[in-house]
């Protein structure tokens, strides 16, 4: 990894720097959003609370760790000879691969000198006089610029549940999102996970290969599919690569944003023994295609009860232990939760040294000087990891002080839950934007490839107010109501919206019940925002233009344009039920 100039412990304060544009976070979003600032002429500055790019892939280092969407599409596609360059090693990239390459697309693409890293921005406020945003860091930095983008991820925020006593454990606590750089050697160490949730489910069958105990705390099962990854050979990397571009505007007419076969027909019309073979099929292929062998098995839940048994009576057959087994079947709806996906994990139970501990009705009581304590039965302990998840969604903007017009900050803006106009900005909040933020597809989606539709809308949109010298752009409050409002009425034709997870912030007590992402599909969301911004970006005031140069600047990027011969698939058309765009 090439050293970054600017990524020094030394370095000066920036004080009373001006910028265009401040980028919050060097991950995914930030380095995309960077590359299209540059390649507009704008002036940026981008901080970044780690050492280095990459964000979640940064921060997300313990054993097992890797993607769950298929390397070949979980990439940027802005770049053909980036397409081209880089080679994925295997079907789905592990943690340190995709690091790998966020250095890559930094050093390729000369970003690193534009950000400044082990920077973490405390506050950000509008100043309604100058008509820009003040942006202080904890390293002393205070600049201004006209533009301030937030691409803090949605996953980014670690959830440490306030555990009695947990400053009495005498050996060390590990949080999965914020693991050592250095790693972690459990060998012959007795070790405590807490959670069975994506992390937990990636990391359990690794870590029991070393520990000499391994003793799991469940609260709520898990659906985990078989990933079945393999190495990539470079005959199917060429394959790819002929062409690329087919493969992504096919990914960009599904739901989820990447490509997999989708079976259209209802699962309630078939017969038991052709929902058996087609599940089967689609079980042996593995991974989160998994759900769409059937059209409605997250809308109509006779539908989905034949899956998830199906799901059960695998986890069974495969857990030795009745008991155990038992334990490990969810009795939730099947995908209602993120739908996990795992190498050896349900087998990892069979292994005498591990053992599971149901939390669900008797939850941990207390950390102990040698171990955690449930229902009055001590567990001893070397060691303990926290796979507890995250504050989604909104956690990682909980983190930094935003203040918009009138003193309002966002904290009290979304305290009965996020608000804003499709996702990429918020009311009251001035030439503001929120990379995949509450309301669009965001983790529903292919991350990257959501990243790079959000850019390249904000993008355009900050070139068009530059070229017609406005002053501020903002969304309507009007048009925000009826945003959330129509993100609240998509959400419940999905049966994703029943269950208690971190979609509606079930995870972290006291957080409101809000379903957050948007749930109608990649693709319609991808046409609303065309639509708005063919429309003169309708819904959004746009104050200070110079006279006679309000008509629209319209560069809508060819690639959201979904082409006419491909097959567009949303979940409403799944469903058989019509949900209106607003």
């Amino acid at each position: 990894m090439a050293p970054s100039p600017l990524n020094e412990p030394e370095r000066r304060p920036e004080v009373d720097a001006v910028f265009d544009a401040v980028v919050v976070g060097a991950g995914f979003a930030g380095l995309y959003m960077l590359h299209r600032l540059r390649g507009l002429g704008f002036t940026a500055r981008v901080y970044e609370a780690g050492g280095s790019v990459g964000g979640t892939w940064y921060w997300n280092r313990y054993p097992g760790a890797r993607c769950d969407v298929e390397s070949m599409q979980y990439s940027f596609s802005f770049s053909e000879d980036l397409d081209q360059q880089w080679d994925w090693s295997e079907k789905y990239a592990p943690q340190p691969e995709i690091l790998a390459y966020a250095n890559h697309v930094a050093d390729r693409f000369d970003l690193r000198r534009h950000i400044w890293f082990d920077t973490r921005v405390m506050a950000a406020s509008f100043d309604e006089a100058a008509k820009c945003w003040r942006i202080e860091t904890d390293h002393g930095d205070q600049v201004s610029a006209k533009f301030c983008i937030m691409a803090v991820g949605c996953l980014s925020a670690a959830n440490h549940p306030p555990f009695r006593g947990r400053q009495d454990f005498s050996g060390p606590v590990y949080h999965t999102g914020e693991w050592p750089h250095e790693g972690v050697d459990f060998t012959g160490l007795r070790v405590g996970i807490i959670g069975t949730g994506s992390s937990a489910i990636q990391s359990i069958p690794i870590i029991a290969q070393q520990a000499c105990a391994l003793t799991v705390f469940q609260r709520t099962a898990t659906y985990s599919v078989p990933a079945w990854n393999e190495k990539l050979t470079p005959e199917y990397r060429s394959s790819i690569k002929a062409d690329y571009p087919a493969l992504r505007a096919k990914a960009r007419a599904r739901p989820t944003g990447f490509y997999f076969p989708f079976n259209m027909k209802p699962a309630s019309e078939a017969t038991e023994e052709e929902r058996e073979r087609q599940y089967q099929e689609a079980w042996e292929r593995g991974g989160l295609p998994f759900l769409g062998a059937y059209g409605d098995l997250l809308f109509e839940k006779a539908a989905n009860d034949t899956i998830a048994e199906f799901a059960r009576r695998k986890i069974r057959s495969i857990v030795k232990d009745p008991a155990t087994a038992e334990l490990l079947c969810p009795d939730n709806v099947f995908g209602c939760k993120r739908l996990c996906v795992d190498t050896g994990y349900f087998e990892t139970y069979n292994l005498p040294h591990v053992k599971l501990v149901d939390v669900s009705k008797t939850p941990i009581e207390r950390f102990m000087a040698d171990g955690i304590e449930v229902n009055g039965v001590g567990y001893p302990l070397d060691t303990i990891i926290c796979a507890t998840g995250f504050a989604a969604m909104t956690g990682s903007f909980d983190k930094i002080r935003i203040t918009g017009r009138n003193g309002v900050t966002l904290a009290e803006k979304w305290r009965a839950g996020p608000r804003a106009y499709l996702g990429v900005a918020t009311a009251g909040f001035p030439n503001l934007f929120t990379i995949t933020g509450p309301g669009s597809p965001s983790v529903l989606a292919s991350m990257i490839q959501a990243i790079e539709q959000h850019v390249d809308w904000m993008a355009d949109f900050m070139a068009h107010v530059r070229d017609i010298g406005a002053a501020t752009i903002e969304p309507l409050p009007d048009f925000e109501d009826e945003w959330v409002e129509h993100v609240n009425e998509v959400s419940k034709v999905s049966l994703r919206s029943t269950c208690s997870s971190w979609y509606v912030g079930a995870n972290i007590p006291g957080r409101p019940r809000v379903f957050m992402p948007y749930i109608g599909g990649f693709p319609v969301y991808v046409q609303k925002c065309n639509e708005v911004m063919t429309n003169g970006f309708e819904g959004f005031a746009i104050e200070g233009a110079n006279a006679g140069n309000e008509a629209p600047r319209v560069q809508l990027t060819e690639r959201w344009r979904v082409p006419l011969d491909i097959e567009v698939i949303s979940p409403a058309a799944v469903a058989g039920r019509r949900v209106p765009v607003v």
